[in-house]
């Protein structure tokens, strides 16, 4: 009928439609920050082992404990852990922080305590300063929870798991390019990979600074009952492990810190077998990172909504194992590529499913805490796992580490058998 008037949506309708292009708005700003972030940490973690060898040399002995050597593989493993023991004790912190001051300001100053890390890496001429440069920037590095949860601030529940794949698809293109604009940045007289770092970092403030706006309600949050303390959180992970939340952040720590952990002596089996130099790792870590990217882009999302978080999970965990478990034993450049590609698939199909599923089962008003706490635990995995690679990579052979991670990978299938009833709530 002519001049009919069509019923306005309801309101829940209403909410919707008005919601998703602000979601997708942060979500594809979030993208471009953790980009530009991705691409100056991976200008120097590879160079890592390098540094630490150039000014390490074979290693020191420790008169204190008898004349023990400490070698470059757990000198490296040493450098790995001071980030990540500084970000175990920031995480909760910044979710709290965020929870009360905003995403925004918690996101941002974080980028601050990276630049000046950054700068302090490429003016290192000791072994101390590279230590240093590490703790400063574990210290701002705890707000990788705050950036989980500002996505799930922006995004409904059943699109989290595809919305923090994009995010990670967003990290993993940094991961590919990072590395080799980091070993580009080699020659420069000044600074080398650490100032262009650090300069990349200024310019995602400025761009934070203009086009990020904030996801949480402050004021709301305020009126809420105060959460639980930063130290209740971790302590009811460890008495309450059977809850929801303490398995999945279990999971998440257990398998991200086997996975990540032998990422500190990566570089040292690659140039002991195949002979990578610090001039030629970044293609090692594009190659990973483009398959990242392209999983995390093109084949997450799909799966979510075929699988369900919880089966893809799982399917990754396993994936993840056999890459890890195949690494050391193989022998040619094809065989290298294929074990290799299995490691960043299985994580993709594996941790945005469970961070996804974690922030299900908590309120809004603790979210950035609990993502925060799950970092806590993350960051716990990756501070003890990289001091036991480094250990056996010295002293038990160059392989041990990996086979060791896939075994602790495996046995996290055993924590999420039925995962399928958390993603109901």
């Amino acid at each position: 009928m002519t001049g009919a008037v069509a019923p306005p949506p309801p309101p829940a309708a209403q909410a919707a439609a008005s919601e998703a292009p602000q979601g997708v708005g942060k979500l594809v700003v979030l993208m471009i920050t953790a980009f530009i972030d991705m691409v100056g940490v991976l200008m120097i973690i590879p160079q890592l082992p390098f540094y630490a060898k150039r000014l390490g040399g074979n290693g020191f002995d420790v008169a204190a404990l008898g004349g023990y050597h400490v070698g470059i593989g757990q000198i490296t493993a040493l450098l790995v852990s001071a980030f990540t023991v500084a970000q175990l004790l920031s995480a909760p912190m910044w979710g709290r922080f965020s929870d009360k001051f905003g995403r925004r300001p918690a996101l941002m100053i974080a980028l601050g305590a990276s630049a000046v890390a950054y700068v302090i890496f490429g003016f290192a001429n000791t072994l101390w300063l590279l230590f240093l440069s590490r703790l400063v920037q574990g210290a701002g590095g705890g707000t990788v929870g705050v950036i989980q949860a500002y996505v799930a601030d922006a995004t409904r529940p059943q699109d989290r798991a595809k919305s923090l794949g994009w995010l990670s698809a967003a990290t993993n293109a940094g991961v590919a390019l990072g590395p080799v604009f980091g070993s580009w940045t080699l020659g420069l007289k000044i600074g080398g990979p650490g100032l262009v770092a650090a300069a990349l970092c200024v310019i995602n403030i400025i761009f934070c600074g203009i086009y990020l706006t904030e996801s949480h309600d402050v004021r709301a949050h305020a009126g809420k009952p105060k959460p639980r303390r930063s130290g209740t959180a971790v302590a009811r992970v460890v008495t309450h492990s059977s809850e929801p939340a303490s398995r999945l952040i279990w999971i998440y720590a257990v398998g991200i810190g086997a996975f990540q952990g032998v990422n500190s002596i990566l570089a040292l089996f690659l140039a002991v077998r195949y002979g990578v130099t610090a001039s030629t790792i970044g293609y090692f870590f594009m190659y990973v990172g483009v398959i990242s990217v392209v999983t995390r882009a093109l084949i997450l999302g799909r799966l979510v909504d075929w699988l369900g978080e919880a089966k893809l999970s799982r399917m990754g965990l396993v994936i993840m194992a056999i890459g890890l478990a195949t690494l050391p034993l193989t022998v040619h450049y094809w065989q290298l590529a294929l074990a290799v590609a299995l490691m960043p698939l299985g994580a993709a199909f594996t941790f945005p499913c469970v961070t996804a599923l974690l922030s299900r089962v908590i309120s809004n008003e603790e979210r950035g805490l609990y993502m925060g706490v799950q970092q806590t635990f993350g960051g716990l995995s990756r501070a003890i796992y990289p001091m036991i690679a480094g250990f056996t990579f010295d002293r038990l052979g160059v392989g041990v580490p990996f086979f060791i991670s896939a075994v602790l990978v495996a046995s996290t299938l055993l924590l999420g058998l039925d995962l399928e009833s958390y993603a109901k709530h």
